[in-house]
């Protein structure tokens, strides 16, 4: 266990405002969450969006075709990775049938990508024409080309809660990576330009405040990229502000951070012990957070027992759910939802 989540873990309950407490005892009831990672990634056979940063190494290697088909060359790897949202058209996107099956596993809330590292904003955003209703992306002139829109508003039909997955860095952003220099780490190489960081500052700003406004009751803000802090200040403080003036009650998961984190989220992993504070374990069905064809899954059995764990160490359990680019979530992955949710019922009577 990582020793940011042990000391955040100990933060007491009397440290906290009243409504706070009260809303992480909301949180903490919930139990069992899905959280989506879904994008123009899900083409291809990569992490997320990872390997198109230089300095993660790790992201990229021979076994990945969408890798070695482009000679292992980044910057010919970084051209056709943006260009995937010329072919996103997932035509076969319905979002109550998405809310119905994680309601029907026992999900209370889906926590839902908006936005990973690269940029693509899955939401109809004024910042920029990079995004899943621009005219890059052959979907937009679907009626549902507003995807998270559609979803949050099946997810509450379904009696679930809304959580906010956000990316504090944006790779395409050109106040975040200056366009014509290549990045040689996943930070931003803008810092030295103060003009131009206040920029990405109230671009991001700007971001949030519309998913935050536009898009209906919100009830958790789940921020990652957690090297976005100390030199790369987007100015948290306000951004906490202005996001519970615009939704009260709003819990805010500034992840890895410390600073800003109601609660936090360990990933991939399951603490041995029952800790202080609120918490949940974040854990994908296969290998990979997104949609990899072949890749294995967990059986419902092996889910069943993870959620059952975590529960009775006091967290919530998110699952990781990855849908496919044509807008269906792989059938394997609905069978063994139902099948998780028949497992629950089964062990509540």
């Amino acid at each position: 266990m990582r020793e940011d989540v042990l000391a955040h873990s100990k933060l007491a309950s009397a440290d906290k405002p009243e409504w706070l407490v009260k809303r992480l005892d909301w949180f903490k009831n919930l139990e069992f969450g899905i959280i989506l990672h879904w994008g123009i990634y899900a083409f291809w056979d990569c992490c997320e969006s990872w390997p198109i940063s230089p300095g993660d190494e790790w992201a990229r290697n021979e076994n990945m075709k969408c890798w070695t088909d482009r000679n292992q060359d980044i910057e010919l790897f970084q051209r056709d990775y943006w260009n995937l949202a010329a072919q996103f058209n997932p035509t076969e996107f319905d979002a109550d049938t998405w809310a119905q099956s994680f309601a029907d596993a026992g999900a209370k809330y889906v926590c839902f990508t908006t936005k990973h590292h690269d940029g693509f904003c899955m939401w109809d955003t004024a910042t920029t024409d990079y995004k899943i209703t621009g005219d890059i992306c052959p979907f937009h002139t679907d009626p549902r080309a507003d995807v998270t829109k559609h979803l949050f508003e099946a997810v509450r039909r379904a009696g679930m809660g809304v959580s906010v997955y956000f990316s504090k860095a944006d790779w395409h952003c050109p106040f975040y990576w200056k366009p014509g220099e290549l990045a040689t780490t996943r930070g931003a190489n803008t810092l030295e330009d103060p003009e131009t960081w206040e920029k990405f500052v109230q671009y991001t700003h700007t971001q949030i405040r519309e998913l935050l406004t536009n898009y209906g009751p919100v009830d958790i803000l789940w921020l990652d990229a957690g090297w976005v802090k100390d030199q790369e200040d987007i100015r948290m403080a306000e951004i906490v502000e202005f996001g519970r003036q615009l939704q009260p009650g709003l819990l805010v998961a500034n992840r890895t951070v410390g600073d800003f984190e109601d609660f936090v989220t360990p990933e991939r992993e399951i603490p041995d012990e029952a800790l202080l504070d609120a918490w949940e374990a974040c854990l994908p069905l296969g290998p990979d957070w997104k949609y990899t064809e072949g890749q294995p899954k967990k059986s419902a059995a092996e889910v069943f027992e993870e959620i059952s764990v975590t529960n009775r160490r006091g967290g919530n359990f998110l699952l990781g759910i990855g849908p496919k680019y044509d807008g269906t979530i792989p059938s394997e992955d609905i069978e063994i939802l139902k099948e998780i949710g028949r497992l629950r019922r089964a062990a509540e009577k």
